[in-house]
């Protein structure tokens, strides 16, 4: 019967493992299984979790429409800040027309 050799496996030139060592490995893998198992639903929970989280806030756990309405709220964000600028610069402009009327006024009466 042939030997084989397995791949990543700590084979000695080729030499069969004794079953202690095979049993070390075989814990190792279980050990891995498990933590990887358990990483597996924490990580599911968490993602329920979220879907739930997003659904009550955004009415959706589809991605496709997160993303839309993502795009919406950025577009409508732009749009508050561009009004806000303006009416900051209406502001300003209208300031300084007053500060101009108020410095006329004001050499007015002291001459």
């Amino acid at each position: 019967m042939a030997k084989t050799n397995t791949p990543g496996a700590a084979m000695d030139q080729g030499a069969w493992q004794n079953i202690e060592t095979l049993r070390d490995r075989y814990s190792k893998l279980d050990r891995k299984r498990i933590e990887t198992s358990a990483d597996l639903r924490n990580a599911e929970q968490q993602l329920d979790e979220l879907k739930q989280e997003a659904k009550d806030k955004y009415g959706t756990a589809d991605l496709a429409e997160l993303k839309a309405k993502l795009e919406e709220m950025k577009a409508e964000n732009e749009k508050k800040c561009r009004e806000y600028q303006q009416q900051l610069d209406q502001i300003e402009g209208d300031l300084a027309k007053v500060e101009q009327a108020f410095n006329q006024a004001t050499d007015g009466h002291q001459e």
